[in-house]
């Protein structure tokens, strides 16, 4: 967040007692047992167990591991329990002739002339069977029949199938992904957590840098206030005038709005901290201590960093995981070409019947067990494109690491010399501060005793309050640029 250091001129009625009206909000938060000052340690510490984003990292973990566990399952038997049920809506219809030299008639009379001719001389009575025979019997047989139905009209089956891959070269390469996948997902649930502290760190300073802001502003209306007074005791004295006073009036409405929209920013700053943290909004709480306490990080050797090094950046390291992740694509579906071999096994209970009976039901089983070798022949280049596809993702991932590095190391390099520039703005605005508090005192007792004009203690006054601003956005920008490079860096936040 950042602040322009700038005083209105525009002209509004003054506000009867602002300045109590601060001080009573003030001594409220001071008297509110409810709320609830962190330091940026207890502000990290809530942001790992309540951060919607680390939230979400760790379930893909534990999403990546079921479906990790649910890809070797493959390696297993597969075991199903079939029932079916079918009824016959028209049956079947069987021909029987003897085509093809296969005289059936002839070999049915044949068989069964031994038995009918002795009955026939016992009753000569009875007329002799027609059981056809000959190739005119044959022909008349073919010419006539209608066939006959076969089957029954309600089919019930139950059993059990089973299978497994003996033999799965592109199983095996497949499995080693599922793998990756899992790797992958704990490396961005700690870039999660990397970013996230970056963020609780940026919006903690950010609070810290809008109540330092208020505390000027304040300060800039407190002195406004007492100038007003000095210079109309000076007017009741006629040694002022009442452009002076006018002058005095206008300096104090101006800061009203100013002080009243630092004081809206930090609101808004600890809204911004509480929802990168994951508590409710309404949660009251505050920050402790003041960017001046952060002082002391400034006393940093940037060209420790001449050389970074990004092995730890979780950035480089999930694309790089994604990068094993394709080569090991591309094998798999090299492997597309390697024949597989696999045992299936079928036990199955049936019965056909013609009515509901259960009862009744003969039910006869049936089994095997037996082997199936799947030799790849020919897919059109199905097989051959998917290897070339993998092998240009391949590149394109590899490219993609080239450019993140450089960007990263460009990221880097602007980190540490912003955190230069600010180091040397803090220095040189620590002097300022201190000039500027000693010139307004000046002006104050000289306008005190009429030897300076009210214009001249506004300009110090001004003065005083953008050097202190000026103080307070160099430790805010130095701050900000060093959590930026330690996010880049890949450093791990660490509890102690």
């Amino acid at each position: 967040m950042k602040f322009l250091i700038l005083l209105s001129l525009l002209t509004m009625p003054l506000a009867e007692q602002p300045d109590t009206l601060v001080q009573a909000d003030i001594k409220a938060v001071q008297e509110d047992s409810s709320l609830v000052v962190l330091t940026l340690e207890d502000a990290l510490k809530v942001a790992m167990s309540e951060n919607i984003s680390v939230k979400i990292a760790d379930k893909e973990i534990t999403r990546t591991n079921y479906a990790k566990k649910g890809a070797y399952a493959a390696l297993f038997p597969n075991v199903d329990g079939t029932a079916t049920f079918q009824r016959t809506i028209k049956k079947q219809v069987m021909y029987m002739d003897s085509g093809g030299g296969f005289d059936i008639a002839g070999m049915v009379k044949e068989a069964l002339m031994p038995v009918v001719a002795p009955l026939y001389g016992q009753h000569p009575e009875l007329p002799l069977p027609d059981l056809g025979g000959g190739s005119a019997a044959q022909e008349k047989n073919d010419a006539s029949s209608d066939g006959f139905s076969v089957g029954r009209w309600n089919t019930w089956s139950a059993g059990i199938t089973a299978s497994m891959p003996i033999i799965n070269v592109q199983l095996w390469e497949s499995l080693k992904i599922s793998g990756d996948e899992v790797e992958l997902a704990v490396e961005k649930a700690r870039g999660s957590r990397v970013d996230m502290v970056t963020q609780v760190k940026e919006a903690y300073y950010a609070v810290l840098l809008a109540k330092e802001a208020n505390q000027v502003y304040e300060k800039v209306y407190e002195n406004a206030v007492q100038n007003l007074n000095i210079t109309q005791m000076r007017y009741n004295a006629q040694k002022a005038s009442e452009m002076d006073l006018t002058r005095a009036k206008t300096t104090v409405a101006n800061a009203v709005p100013d002080l009243y929209n630092s004081r809206n920013s930090v609101g808004l700053a600890l809204w911004q901290l509480k929802a990168v943290m994951g508590v409710d909004l309404d949660y009251n709480m505050d920050v402790a201590g003041k960017l001046s306490d952060f002082a002391g990080e400034m006393f940093y050797d940037i060209h420790s960093h001449d050389n970074p090094d990004l092995s730890r950046n979780s950035s480089l390291k999930q694309l790089a995981i994604q990068i094993e992740e394709l080569a090991k694509t591309v094998k798999v579906n090299q492997m597309a070409y390697v024949p597989s071999l696999a045992v299936a096994f079928n036990y199955t209970y049936s019965a056909m019947t013609n009515d509901f009976n259960f009862k009744e039901y003969k039910w006869t089983p049936y089994s095997y067990v037996g082997l199936s070798l799947s030799i790849p022949i020919f897919s059109g280049g199905k097989r051959l494109n998917a290897v070339r596809q993998s092998k240009v993702q391949y590149d394109q991932m590899k490219l993609q690491q080239i450019n993140l590095e450089r960007q990263l190391r460009i990221g880097i390099r602007s980190c540490l010399s912003t955190m230069e520039t600010s180091m040397n703005s803090y220095y040189a605005a620590q002097s300022a501060v201190e000039s500027a508090r000693k010139g307004y005192e000046i002006s104050q007792k000289s306008y005190e005793v009429g030897r300076s004009t009210l214009v001249e203690l506004n300009d110090a006054l001004l003065a005083l309050a953008t050097a202190s601003l000026s103080e307070c956005q160099a430790v805010f920008n130095f701050l900000g640029a060093k959590a930026e490079l330690e996010n880049q860096l890949g450093q791990d936040y660490v509890n102690e």
